[in-house]
């Protein structure tokens, strides 16, 4: 911790969803420094690898939170090189020069780790089986992280949405006011999780390990982070909708479930990514809410600043 005991936070992720709710959350427990590939004087390329060491060489921060990734899911399938260096190379590096300065490093993965065919909210000890190239990249980094023997956390988390940046809530709203019919795929099922409350429960768990080395090597580990209940995305978009539709008028007057085969995408989706997170409130008392909840929160907000 620098000698004025204000202890430093670099976030890494640019102005991503996930990384714009951090620099708020964990504004209260230290100096966050933000950084992106063109925030100045620091920056950070995950494609060009040798900008990552210098970075957290330059900051010597205490903690490390890392929303930075290559999510393009599809894209990923034709560019696999890129979604390597970003989610799998770079995290390793960020570990490795984490551990050089003293630093615990908090890490956001997916549920696209697994296959999605199981019946079960899965759990973090469940086999990994990736069936994507963007899967397969996140959980190379999950396991570059740990080989490195840094202080180290990994969130997973799934359909997250917020506010800000290109998500499923804000295509729908979006949508909803162009069309008078939406076709949502009705045969995937998952946890719409905000990325407020993915900001707020990481601050949470910062707050309870502290600086304290011998808590964070007990901690040390994978965690599931995703709202409570399930939904398909036929029945996110359609509690979208119904909340416009009881704020402005919009042309959408139904939104119909369709099937995964008619919409095909170059990337696989799991059919089924519930994540189980007991272990997460087992070990930190952390539970999010109803994911109905939660979206009925965001929408609100968006309502008092849109017109």
């Amino acid at each position: 911790m620098p000698a004025d005991g204000r202890r430093r936070i670099l976030v890494l992720g640019g102005d991503g969803q996930v990384a714009w709710e951090l620099r708020r959350t964990l504004a209260t427990l230290g100096e966050v420094i933000a950084v992106g590939r063109r925030t100045e004087p620091y920056g950070v390329d995950f494609l060009r690898p040798e900008t990552i060491a210098p970075l957290v060489e330059a900051v010597r921060p205490d903690w490390i939170v890392n929303a930075a990734a290559y999510t393009a899911v599809d894209k990923a399938e034709q560019e696999p090189e890129a979604a390597a260096a970003v989610n799998a190379v770079g995290p390793g590096l960020l570990a490795e020069a984490a551990g050089r300065v003293g630093a615990q490093l908090v890490h956001y993965s997916t549920d696209y780790v697994f296959d999605g065919t199981a019946s079960a909210a899965y759990r973090e000890d469940d086999m990994a089986n990736p069936q994507g190239v963007y899967g397969r990249t996140k959980l190379d980094g999950e396991e570059a992280i740990a080989k490195t023997g840094c202080d180290w956390l990994i969130l997973r988390t799934a359909w997250v949405y917020g506010a800000r940046g290109g998500n499923f809530m804000r295509t729908m709203r979006r949508l909803a006011r162009e069309r008078e019919e939406l076709r949502v795929v009705a045969d995937q099922v998952g946890a719409p999780t905000w990325s407020r409350h993915i900001a707020e429960a990481t601050a949470q768990v910062l707050a309870q390990l502290g600086d304290d080395r011998a808590a964070w090597h007990r901690a040390c580990g994978v965690y599931h982070l995703t709202s409570a209940g399930t939904a398909t995305w036929h029945a996110f978009a359609s509690a979208i909708v119904e909340h416009q539709r009881t704020h402005e008028d919009i042309p959408c007057r139904q939104v119909s479930a369709i099937a995964t085969t008619d919409y095909p995408t170059p990337a696989q989706r799991p059919a089924w990514s519930v994540l189980d997170n007991g272990k997460l409130a087992a070990t930190f008392g952390i539970h999010l809410p109803d994911w109905r909840d939660a979206l009925a929160q965001v929408q609100e907000e968006l309502d008092a600043i849109q017109p």
